[in-house]
């Protein structure tokens, strides 16, 4: 069987043969004419190579090429010109901006002051019944800032009395005055008080008689005046000098050397205002306040026109906290006082604290007590009503300021013979003004 099946297949593939060949050579003969055919159409072949095409660019487009370039690059450089422009004036404009700013930003401040204040001291509330509101009294004090005179620092941490003291600026001018000044401090027993030399000599002879002292830095700016200056001159440089030591936290009594302590004034401030001054007002109605009538017959029916009037502060006597309106009081003196040289400084500290604000000045919103007049006499008090009293003339008083009067040392011994060591005559050899 497997003989003859092999015999079968034999047979199958000899007449296969010939069909295969035909068909191969017919394959062959096909390529070969197809290869001909392409290559007398395609020489080069299909696929151009990369520096064929390159090649192909023709030079009028190298010459667009380069032309485009070079608009290209003025384009450039006037873009880059046109951005530095802008960039300044952008800078500019921030400026202005930020000024903008900072300005809103003090507008923003001054704005409402009163109730910032209110929300500085606590939460805000409702209005109460009719006779029980009250106002605010006291603004609050400031952080302290010691990097402002850390020296002077130093010696006020070692003078100070739960932060209040008394403080005098003097020069050689006043030699004599000033040791009455102290002398009367120390017999009352008052143990913060500091002297501000104004001159070496001052400096050397409080250190002598063992009296605190502070002798400032150099200050080309008021350093003349202050060695050379008379009494106006010296009293308005304490408005600048003040200013540290409210900066550093410290309340002052603020004190001229031609003033004679009879007990402590500590025990009598109520430190409930950013000032407290004595008055030069000689009675109730000048010293408080009162409504005066001015008369202008020439108006008829309204020729009465009422004004409320008080007498000035005393500028060589007053208590100052350290508060933000009370350190804007002593700035706005000492500017004014700096441009207007011939202005007496008690003026100017009244207005500043008394003028209220209208169109084209923002007044000083702080707050003021005026010292009782008896306890904190004037020399005009003393000498035109007091010695002639006999009920008055057996009270006591916390200080006389001769403030009215010319000569000063003379009538400050009077006054300590009268009230220390009890001479009941002492002050009779004395007008009750001045010779001139």
């Amino acid at each position: 069987m497997t003989g003859r099946r092999d015999v079968l297949l034999m047979r199958n593939t000899a007449q296969l043969l010939p069909k295969s060949r035909v068909a191969i050579g017919v394959a062959i003969a096909v390529g070969v004419l197809l290869g001909c055919v392409f290559a007398f159409l395609f020489p080069h072949g299909l696929f151009l190579p990369t520096p064929l095409l390159t090649h192909s660019i023709s030079k009028s487009d190298n010459a667009q090429v380069a032309s485009a370039s070079c608009e290209s690059s003025e384009r450039m450089n006037m873009l880059k010109s046109e951005f530095v422009a802008a960039s300044e004036k952008n800078a500019e404009l921030k400026k202005q901006i930020r000024e903008l700013t900072e300005r809103l930003k003090l507008a923003e401040q001054r704005k409402d002051q009163a109730q910032k204040q209110v929300l500085v001291l606590g939460k805000q509330h409702k209005a109460g019944r009719f006779g029980t509101v009250k106002g605010l009294r006291t603004n609050p004090t400031i952080i302290p800032d010691e990097s402002v005179n850390p020296r002077l620092g130093k010696i006020l941490e070692k003078v100070a009395v739960q932060r209040e003291l008394i403080v005098a600026l003097a020069n050689s001018n006043v030699k004599d005055m000033l040791e009455v000044w102290f002398t009367n401090i120390k017999q009352v027993g008052i143990p913060n008080y500091l002297v501000v030399a104004l001159d070496e000599e001052i400096a050397r002879f409080c250190k002598s008689k063992d009296v605190p002292v502070y002798k400032r830095d150099p200050d080309q700016g008021i350093d003349s005046v202050a060695r050379t200056g008379g009494n106006h001159a010296v009293s308005g440089l304490k408005f600048r000098v003040l200013r540290e030591f409210l900066q550093l936290g410290y309340s002052v009594l603020l004190s001229d050397v031609d003033i004679v302590y009879l007990q402590n004034p500590f025990h009598y401030i109520s430190r409930d205002s950013d000032v407290e001054s004595m008055t030069d007002g000689h009675n109730n109605m000048t010293a408080y306040g009162y409504n005066d009538v001015f008369d202008e017959p020439a108006m008829g029916w309204a020729r009465y026109a009422h004004t409320m009037r008080i007498w000035v502060y005393n500028s060589g006597f007053f208590y100052i906290r350290p508060t933000i309106p009370s350190i804007e009081l002593l700035d706005r003196v000492a500017s004014r006082l700096s441009r207007e040289p011939n202005s007496w400084d008690q003026a100017v500290f009244n207005e500043e604290l008394f003028f209220p604000s209208h169109p084209g000045y923002d007044g000083l919103h702080a707050a003021r007590r005026t010292l009782d007049f008896y306890l904190f006499m004037n020399s005009k008090v003393l000498f035109k009503t007091v010695r002639k009293d006999a009920k008055l003339s057996k009270f006591k008083p916390v200080i006389v300021h001769v403030n009215y009067h010319p000569d000063k040392l003379p009538r400050m011994k009077a006054i300590v013979e009268f009230y220390v060591k009890g001479k009941k005559d002492a002050l009779e050899a004395f007008p009750d003004g001045s010779d001139w």
